[in-house]
């Protein structure tokens, strides 16, 4: 069976706080390590997603509606469902060790700071077309 759980790779996960949520696979790791010794996956994902708009609505108000929120966690490979998808425009430039997210404030400040950051999915999300999250 061929390894098809590779970066770039849109998914589904399936479990805990983000259930039901889309997410990229930003790196792969399929043999395990010797803190994690099961196949896993670090991947960026979409927390809150953009709400509905209306033309009767002000500026500020679609601004803040159109907002993402991202998150970055890492996952075992049974709590994620490939979809067909791949991002067409995957960053290399965004790759992260799995040392930032040993602590959950640093994973947290990561978030934050720009490594995966909404705008970068918004920019996506407003792209359309296939590589769309």
């Amino acid at each position: 069976m061929g390894k098809f759980m590779k970066p770039g790779k849109v998914v589904l996960v399936l479990a805990g706080r983000y259930s039901g949520r889309k997410a990229v696979i930003v790196k792969n790791i399929d043999d395990g390590t010797s803190d994690r010794p099961y196949s896993h996956a670090l991947v960026a994902g979409i927390d809150r997603y953009p709400r509905k708009v209306t033309a009767a609505m002000g500026k500020k108000k679609i601004a803040k509606r159109s907002k993402i929120k991202s998150f970055v966690k890492v996952y075992n490979y049974n709590h994620l469902m490939p979809t067909s998808t791949r991002l067409s425009s995957h960053s290399e430039s965004c790759v992260l060790g799995f040392q930032v997210l040993c602590g959950y404030p640093l994973g947290q400040d990561c978030c934050q700071q720009g490594c995966v950051q909404g705008p970068s999915f918004e920019a996506q999300g407003q792209a359309g077309g296939q590589g769309q999250v």
